[in-house]
């Protein structure tokens, strides 16, 4: 089955309506791909788009960067706080990639077995209850990032890399991640 076919199935909406939403999640360019031979991030671009076909007030996403790299998991953050803002719609997203979401979210809620503890991520990361899960906010393990930059790339320890950027200003809130 193709992307176009694939969203085709979500109701009555035109091809063009169909075009839009792929080129709001910068995925035009697979409208004649097969489905099961998209990347991680592919596919989620097109689950994206799908779910902006009925222009939800609410996105309910669970796992949304599963399978995808670590830069296709900052790029779709990035894409979801734009779509959120764009749409005037809330998102409500279950994931375990603790130092991506922190930097996106307004509202944190941390489950083990039960709520640990809510608020802001500033709020959560200090709370004992997460630090005892997680670690302490001044560990310098991982960090999550405030992007307020265009087109660069990150090395492996997440530093952008030489000459891949115009402007490069990260905000660093040290903890550690949980799988």
């Amino acid at each position: 089955m193709n992307v176009e076919r694939f969203l085709a199935l979500a109701g009555k909406y035109s091809a063009q309506e169909r075009l839009d939403a792929l080129k709001l999640v910068g995925a035009e360019h697979l409208i004649s791909s097969n489905m099961h031979q998209l990347s991680g991030g592919e596919t989620q671009r097109v689950l994206l788009a799908r779910a902006l076909l009925h222009r939800p007030d609410v996105l309910v996403l669970d796992e949304p960067a599963q399978g995808v790299d670590v830069q296709g998991q900052i790029d779709l953050y990035e894409l979801i706080d734009t779509l959120r803002h764009r749409f005037n719609c809330a998102v409500f997203m279950v994931s375990h990639d603790l130092h991506l979401v922190m930097a996106k979210s307004d509202n944190v809620i941390c489950l083990h077995h039960h709520i640990c503890c809510q608020g802001t991520p500033q709020t959560v990361s200090r709370h004992p209850s997460y630090v005892a899960l997680f670690g302490s906010a001044t560990q310098e393990t991982l960090a999550f990032y405030q992007h307020q930059h265009v087109h660069h790339h990150h090395d492996l320890a997440g530093d952008p890399v030489e000459g891949s950027a115009s402007q490069c200003s990260h905000h660093k809130h040290g903890h550690s991640h949980h799988d």
